[in-house]
């Protein structure tokens, strides 16, 4: 009915970027590469922040 869309990107990143820093932590707990975490990380973060832009807005 409204599309009073308040989001915020920055918080949508900082979102993401928590919960997949948090698998990227146990990941290199168990003996992951640091740099391969970083990049999982990294896209994960950018993915969510397209899903969101494309189907949430």
């Amino acid at each position: 009915m409204y599309n009073n869309s308040t989001k915020d990107p920055v918080v949508a990143a900082v979102t993401a970027g928590l919960g997949a820093g948090a698998v990227a932590c146990f990941s290199v707990s168990q003996g992951q590469n640091i740099l391969v975490a970083v990049c999982v990380t990294a896209f994960a973060t950018v993915a969510a922040l397209v899903v969101d832009r494309l189907f949430f807005n």
